[in-house]
């Protein structure tokens, strides 16, 4: 017997303490949860950039090139030495650590071509890395000059409260006692990766830019000051090392310095909100934008539950911890009176679970429910009915499903002979082959508002969700699939199974419709083209006007039509159409972006303006772009972030969040470089709108949290 749960009614909403998978250390409770459904599909780099491409790829241009980013904390000679007896230290208030932060925030980057490739990871062991990216040219492999920053080193390493600005444990930066006898004992981890090759590593952000940054140690209420002092005295030791190691035993400049907080954490939440991401209890403060809870955010808002049919809803399983947020449109969802999630560990309802959730709905039972609380039927989620070995049950199961939906919704009891069967396509008749008669024995009740819900709102649902709209409104697969996407606004994934099975089965439910006319024609139209050649995605709907795609998705120009899209902006992959095709499209609808590959290397700056001066001008005219590239989540994907930061004047961390959430199941991947890309982006947004540059997170920390929200779909584990 299927599952029938009481869920209470969303909690008022509150500050709550972020999940404990917000920093890769491994000193945190809890462990990174992945979103169901959604993976990191792979990117090939494309052949080997050419030599030249590697010498001097054109790069964004910096409002200082080839100059050094200034801080308040260099030099420090305006800063007091701490009680660090053998290695200097400095004393640093709250209020000079906001200052260096303000500063920070609004200085130049330099330009990707000054610090790439050496931020990909350029171990000198790993010769795969070294011979795609630098060849014989080791002069690439040196440190890049200009590039500086601020760490902040949280002492203990308990991220999980009091957590600054960008903060991070000291295991991330610095390594054990060495056992060998040529390495200090405090030095910076090598992070660089030894083996492999990748133009992602996020992971290793942190930890090289601490190579060029000021580091600052801190502390929270449990943590006494000489344990900050003494961890700041290990990355002194450690900075210096590590300076020596590349300029050599006898060099004595130190370009980088090691500081300790001396306001107590108290005072730094009470004076200076601005730098706390956790607040001493765990809880987030809002001040600093976390990107899992963004992410979340732009998710709901996204997949808001909307009226797919009378009474009946689909969206997201709700959130206590984001109800209420300004990004959530949830003015006019009502209050359900049943909810149905999807889940892959659901099994199929059977009759006797609908029997006992009437008399619960019915109040026929002695079981009490707690006030407010709502009754949650379990369904199978997308993908769980597999052709072609479904068992005619769980047909059976979906198709009393959808009658049994429709009944609570439209107030409609009904005790006849189900008009379901395998065996008849026609109309019911009786023992003389007339048209059978049936008494009046259905009543009304008031209907039942229901909410169809999963985690992300457009997933596991979408199997029901696709077969009560076929089943409510009497139409095939590919009106169904269209009509609830453009027509209802519902952005959804399904698997190319949940396509075979409702194919399958069109003729049963459209034949249970309370919309049927009894015409055979009708259960089994003639199918499109573009249906068949679909896998169960459609590109994903990133703004009105812009789609984001994949290779395949551009080599369907029916199912383009379909959706209106009128447009295609190609990045590095050229389209394959047949000739009849193409012959609709005018070339100006057409923009084909050459010379770029997924390789580390290649630029993509320079095309910006090109790629959203065609996206613009199509908008204009009242048409839709698609913007793809092979996969449709690394090259087409920074295009539609730079055109969402364009056109709603968000910064890149929540660019990259809002494109991310919407689209769907596949994770974005913009690689390195496209990322660093798109931050020097951002502050040409800013020139351009007349704002003073401050970015509201450094590379580092970016990088960082990009890694983080990764973890748990890669393969590596």
């Amino acid at each position: 017997m299927a599952t029938i749960l009481a869920r209470p009614t969303t909690l008022p909403g509150r500050s709550t303490p972020p999940p404990g998978h917000l920093s890769l250390n491994t000193s945190q409770r809890g462990t990174p949860a992945a979103i169901p459904n959604k993976h990191i599909p792979h990117c090939s780099p494309g052949p080997r950039p050419a030599s030249r491409l590697i010498s001097s790829p054109t790069s964004p241009p910096s409002a200082t090139p080839g100059t050094e980013t200034t801080s308040l904390l260099y030099p420090p000679t305006g800063y007091k030495k701490a009680s660090v007896s053998d290695v200097p230290v400095y004393a640093l208030s709250g209020t000079q650590l906001a200052q260096a932060f303000d500063h920070l925030a609004s200085q130049p980057l330099p330009s990707a071509k000054h610090v790439f490739p050496w931020l990909h990871g350029l171990h000198a062991d790993n010769q795969l890395q070294l011979a795609f990216f630098i060849a014989r040219k080791k002069s690439l492999r040196r440190t890049p000059r200009g590039l500086r920053g601020i760490t902040i080193v949280k002492a203990g390493g308990d991220l999980t409260h009091s957590k600054l600005k960008g903060a991070i444990a000291p295991e991330e930066i610095l390594q054990g006692p060495s056992t060998l006898r040529d390495r200090p004992e405090e030095c910076f981890l090598e992070c660089d990766p030894r083996e492999g090759f990748s133009v992602r590593n996020f992971q290793i952000q942190a930890c090289k830019m601490a190579t060029v940054s000021d580091i600052v140690v801190y502390g929270d209420a449990g943590t006494s000051a000489g344990e900050v002092e003494r961890l700041a005295g290990k990355i002194s030791k450690a900075q210096r090392a590590w300076q020596r190691r590349l300029e050599g035993p006898n060099n004595t400049e130190r370009p980088y310095n090691t500081f300790v907080v001396t306001d107590s954490y108290s005072y730094l939440e009470t004076d200076h909100a601005d730098l706390i991401a956790l607040d001493s209890e765990g809880c987030m403060t809002s001040k600093v934008m976390d990107f899992f809870h963004w992410e979340r955010l732009e998710m709901c808002a996204m997949s808001a539950p909307a009226e797919i049919a009378s009474n009946v809803w689909l969206g997201p399983t709700p959130d206590p911890s984001i109800a209420g947020h300004e990004v959530l449109r949830t003015d006019d969802v009502p209050t359900f009176d049943i909810m149905i999630e999807a889940s892959d560990i659901a099994q199929i309802p059977d009759s006797r679970t609908y029997d006992v959730l009437e008399d619960l709905l019915e109040g026929r039972t002695q079981i009490e429910m707690a006030e407010g609380a709502v009754p949650q039927l379990e369904f199978p989620g997308s993908g769980a009915i597999m052709p072609p070995t479904w068992s005619q049950n769980e047909v059976d199961g979906l198709v009393e499903a959808c009658s049994w939906i429709y009944r609570q919704a439209n107030g409609v009891v009904d005790d006849r002979k189900r008009r379901d069967s395998k065996m008849s396509l026609g109309a019911e008749v009786d023992s003389d082959g007339d048209s059978a008669m049936h008494l009046d024995d259905s009543s009304e009740i008031d209907g039942r508002k229901i909410l169809i819900h999963c985690t992300d709102g457009y997933t596991e649902s979408s199997l029901l969700a696709l077969a009560y709209f076929m089943y409510a409104e009497c139409l095939p697969v590919h009106d169904a699939w269209l009509k609830l996407h453009m027509d209802k606004k519902r952005n959804f994934f399904a698997y190319s199974s949940d396509v075979a099975l409702l194919k399958a089965i069109q003729p049963r439910l459209l034949q249970a419709s309370p919309k049927h006319t009894g015409a055979i024609t009708q259960l089994c139209p003639l199918a499109p083209a573009w249906l068949e050649r679909m896998d169960g995605s459609l590109p994903s709907r990133i703004m009105p006007y812009m789609y984001l795609g994949n290779l395949g998705h551009a080599n369907n120009p029916g199912l383009l039509k379909e959706l209106g899209i009128g447009q295609v902006l190609s990045v590095g992959e050229p389209l394959s159409w047949e000739e009849n095709a193409t012959g609709e499209w005018l070339p100006e609808k057409m923009l084909f972006v050459d010379k770029v590959q997924d390789n580390g290397v290649d630029p993509l700056w320079s095309e910006f303006s090109r790629c959203l001066e065609f996206i613009d001008k199509g908008r204009r005219n009242g048409t839709v772009t698609l913007v793809h590239c092979r996969v449709g989540v690394s090259r087409s994907a920074t295009i539609c972030i730079a055109e969402v930061m364009n056109e709603l004047g968000l910064s890149f961390p929540r660019a990259y969040c809002f494109v991310r959430a919407r689209r769907l199941n596949v994770i974005i991947q913009p690689h390195l470089r496209f990322t660093y890309e798109l931050l020097k982006w951002e502050e040409l947004q800013c020139e351009k709108r007349g704002k003073p540059m401050k970015r509201e997170l450094e590379w580092a920390t970016i990088a960082r949290e990009i890694a983080a929200m990764n973890k748990p779909y890669s393969r590596q584990g």
